[in-house]
């Protein structure tokens, strides 16, 4: 018998090392907090995106915009050449 999958229904984020139930505002500013950090200490650096090949041209597309015009990473990569 398979281990029965568990989904989450509500978002959590770490504090002190133990994940705790977060609203998803909280949730979603902490992302977006963690994402401007890379971005700051060197996004060119600190920062790649790898996208699927199951995704979309018009997926695929954003993603690499995002990565280059609000990050300022180059460091781009999917499996779209395999």
């Amino acid at each position: 018998m398979s281990k029965p999958y568990l989904r989450l229904t509500h978002p959590l984020v770490r504090d002190g090392g133990r994940l705790r139930r977060a609203t998803w505002d909280e949730a979603l500013d902490r992302a977006a907090a963690g994402l401007r950090d890379a971005r700051d200490r060197g996004g060119e650096r600190t920062y790649g995106m790898f996208s699927c090949s199951k995704s979309t041209n018009e997926m695929n597309y954003i993603a690499q915009k995002f990565a280059r015009s609000i990050i300022g990473s180059n460091n781009i990569d999917s499996c779209n050449r395999t």
